[in-house]
């Protein structure tokens, strides 16, 4: 018997969710292939690859300390998962602007039970 049960790729996403909300970034990163990356639909790499998407969302997070990201659906097919998301940043600590709460719908691939892309759709 094995040590650890078979999770779905939603249940994998929704756990990075979790680390994201967490503002964990090595958790987060670690349900990733080393080569992922986060990138607009269809469009620019936002961050490459587990280094490049652990420094982006901390200094993300060190900017926005309040962000959040709430999944309002869910659905899976094949490797994919898609949730949209609803997100609020909250204050800035570099004194910017609010950003005003936005849904998003993200697109993350999966290889094998590692998510090797998330597309944001806005």
């Amino acid at each position: 018997m094995a040590d650890t049960i078979a999770r779905s790729l939603t249940d994998i996403a929704r756990a990075m969710i979790e680390a994201y909300n967490a503002q964990d970034v090595d958790t987060y990163v670690s349900f990733m292939t080393d080569d992922a990356c986060e990138a607009n639909y269809r469009g620019d790499v936002v961050r490459d690859g587990k280094d490049g998407t652990r420094t982006g969302l901390a200094a993300a997070f060190a900017r926005w300390p309040e962000n959040r990201a709430e999944i309002v659906e869910a659905q899976e097919i094949g490797n994919y998962v898609i949730f949209r998301e609803h997100v609020t940043r909250g204050p800035a600590t570099d004194g910017s602007a609010l950003v005003e709460p936005f849904d998003v719908v993200a697109i993350y691939t999966f290889e094998g039970d590692k998510c090797a892309r998330v597309e944001f759709v806005r």
